[in-house]
């Protein structure tokens, strides 16, 4: 049954050419060169400090410490009055919103509001519109 769909693929990649060509043979380097340099379109042509330098940390816990943290790694951030979670959420107050800005769509205008919708909207919802043409 599947006899000719067979045959068929087999004469398509018989005749089908790759359209990528490759110069050259595959050979894979006997040793590449890691030491970093700066981009060709560099404007000042040379690497930034921090990589000239050699590295004072001895391990990624002191790398770390003097990283730029951001979260629960972050070890300026403690438990007392200034730091977060140094205040419960009572405490902190109310949250009100500037002049104009509203948290939920009930305490606009009423012209802003949704319009409640209708017996004859609701059976039209429920029967998928069916009810309009009875």
């Amino acid at each position: 049954m599947f006899a000719t769909k067979v045959l068929r693929q087999a004469a398509q990649q018989a005749e089908r050419t790759p359209s990528i060509r490759f110069i050259g043979r595959r050979i894979i380097p006997a040793s590449v060169d890691h030491t970093p340099h700066p981009h060709p379109a560099s404007p000042t042509n040379s690497l930034p400090a921090s990589f000239t330098q050699r590295s004072s940390h001895t391990s990624f816990s002191s790398y770390r410490d003097h990283a730029q943290q951001f979260g629960p790694l972050r070890k300026t951030i403690k438990g007392d009055a200034a730091g977060v979670g140094g205040i419960s959420g009572s405490e902190l107050g109310a949250i009100l919103p500037p002049k104009g800005v509203f948290f939920d769509r009930n305490e606009l205008p009423a012209r802003f509001r949704r319009a409640p919708l209708t017996a004859a909207e609701i059976e039209l919802v429920e029967t998928g519109g069916a009810a309009a043409f009875a």
